[in-house]
């Protein structure tokens, strides 16, 4: 499985960016998707998932109301929707894939097989 993120870029706090990440064919029939980010120095945390097929979302709370996680089959791309950005949001985002049964999502880093080589996201004040 491969997968490529970007999206990322540098913006002002209360921006928004959505970072896509393309995979290889059928990804998503056959994997959990999620979104991971990690700043300088601190360890890589969860931030989004999808269920294999898509039916399930979960956010974590320290975004939910402002990221939104979505999937296109026909395009082969995972999306994060990133509004009302802070600089504390600034980090390397990366997107991962996990084999799954039909409908469960991961949260957990250790849970997913394949990673995407991230994107850089830069919110300024």
């Amino acid at each position: 499985v491969q997968l490529q993120a970007s999206g990322g870029g540098l913006v002002q706090a209360g921006d928004s960016l959505r970072l896509s990440c393309t995979t290889s064919g059928r990804t998503f029939s056959r994997y959990a998707m999620g979104w991971f980010r990690q700043a300088p120095g601190k360890e890589r945390d969860f931030v989004a998932a999808i269920s294999r097929g898509g039916l399930s979302t979960y956010v974590v709370d320290l975004v939910k109301g402002r990221f939104t996680i979505s999937s296109d089959n026909a395009k082969n791309t995972l999306y994060l929707q990133m509004n009302s950005l802070k600089p504390e949001d600034t980090a390397v985002y990366f997107c991962a894939a996990g084999s799954s049964a039909i409908g469960n999502y991961y949260t957990k880093k250790e849970e997913y097989d394949y990673w995407g080589q991230g994107t850089q996201v830069t919110v300024s004040s």
